[in-house]
């Protein structure tokens, strides 16, 4: 096992470039299963979740091959319609999977995926769905078992604008015979990227983005190349820990309009943001300013995945801030460890109330999931004196060799093996 340690309250500055997009990529990688021949995707960052999507995709027998960022599939062959166990288990977006191998394959043979444990997160719209579509599903409590010789078209209502279920009746039905129209679909930049990579193959796929989603289902798809979008997540963590320890921070490869949600927050907080082309400079406050309401919401809302690493740039804030979290009922596991470095946060049920302190202190944590985990390292910056945080594996699932990047805008951190 690894851990980071930190030396805290050191300042930071320069340049920080953002990966691509891991919630972008991994459906994608998913929906290459359907484009018989050579996909090309650039832009494709180093992490445990897509080195987890691409075994997969091994597994089933596409071959995969990486030069730098750039990923190369062939999935002309593909040779079993079933994912172990072991492999669903590492991630909760492997659920993608099934309706990309029930089309390729008529068959899909798969158990409930895994992923971080941030709350109930079921995939009971997913099923639902591709039974509107057509397939047989049958559950045995560790096997879903779903068949289709072929899907049709359907009106799909979702209860919740969930992503995963969005994307996945995306990739089920641009192969569908007839149309398919999602209502309340999922409207985050990473289904808009899902559906630029199947249109350049031939989909036809209309209104991603919105909150309506029409689909016309083609024949065939074909080969083609794309370009992964930038990680509108880690660009807000690097913002935060700009805004916790930097004058000035430069991060660059970001797409300002997947930012909408986050940005005002830091104006809020006393930073000015200066855009300029692909590139944000955020220049920071002293001293922090609380802000008064955070309420996560699907997008254009504020994004979950952002709740735990504002929390952390917040705690060292002048005042007091509220969190409502209202998307996963879980998600509050950092707090205990952000105490640790004496951060003085309340929670009743899903508020969260953070009292800005003046300092924080070295601490010994341990990641309990992967946003959470980088609000611990954010922490771990501002905190007087080393820190260390453990189980960063979680860390690695969507951020790209964390310590590295952070080096090169003065932070000192370094990564190290250790047993226990």
């Amino acid at each position: 096992m690894e851990k980071l340690i930190i030396t805290g309250n050191q300042p930071l500055g320069g340049e920080i470039s953002v990966h691509g997009s891991k919630n972008a990529v991994l459906p994608i990688l998913a929906a290459t299963l359907i484009v018989k021949g050579e996909t090309v995707l650039h832009n494709v960052p180093e992490l445990s979740d897509v080195t987890a999507s691409v075994e997969i995709l091994r597994h089933l027998g596409a071959r995969v091959k990486r030069e730098k960022s750039t990923l190369v599939i062939d999935t002309t062959n593909i040779i079993n319609n079933d994912i172990p166990e072991e492999m669903m288990r590492e991630m909760r977006s492997s659920i993608i999977f099934l309706g990309s191998l029930v089309t390729r394959c008529k068959e899909a043979l798969l158990c409930p995926p895994g992923g971080c444990d941030i709350g109930v997160r079921p995939i009971d719209l997913h099923l639902s769905s591709l039974k509107q579509l057509g397939a047989q599903i049958s559950e045995n409590g560790s096997c879903i078992h779903c068949r289709a010789q072929r899907l049709h078209g359907a009106k799909i209502f979702l209860s919740f604008p969930s992503v995963g279920a969005t994307e996945n009746i995306m990739i089920s039905s641009v192969l569908a015979k007839g149309k398919t129209t999602i209502i309340n679909a999922a409207r985050e930049p990473e289904i808009s990227d899902l559906a630029a990579f199947l249109n350049s193959c031939g989909a036809k796929i209309f209104g991603a983005g919105e909150s309506t989603v029409e689909i016309d289902g083609v024949d065939e798809l074909y080969p083609n190349s794309h370009t992964v979008i930038p990680d509108r997540i880690v660009a807000s963590t690097y913002m935060c820990a700009g805004a916790l320890q930097a004058k000035e921070l430069v991060v660059k490869n970001v797409r300002a309009a997947h930012l909408v949600p986050v940005i005002p927050i830091f104006s809020e907080m006393g930073c000015r943001i200066y855009l300029s082309g692909s590139d944000l400079k955020i220049v920071s406050p002293k001293r922090l300013k609380r802000v008064k309401s955070i309420k996560t919401m699907p997008y254009p809302g504020f994004p979950t995945d952002c709740q735990s690493v504002m929390m952390a740039a917040l705690s060292k804030a002048k005042g007091t801030s509220v969190f409502n979290e209202s998307v996963f009922d879980g998600r509050y596991k950092h707090i205990s460890e952000l105490r640790r470095f004496g951060a003085d946060i309340t929670v009743n049920d899903r508020i969260a109330v953070v009292n800005g302190v003046r300092e924080l202190y070295a601490a010994n944590v341990y990641s309990t999931d992967l946003r959470g985990g980088a609000s611990l390292v954010l922490a771990a910056l501002a905190a007087v004196g080393t820190s260390t945080v453990g189980n960063i594996c979680h860390i690695d699932r969507g951020y790209e060799h964390i310590e590295k990047n952070l080096k090169k805008i003065g932070a000192v951190i370094e990564r190290k093996d250790y047993e226990g």
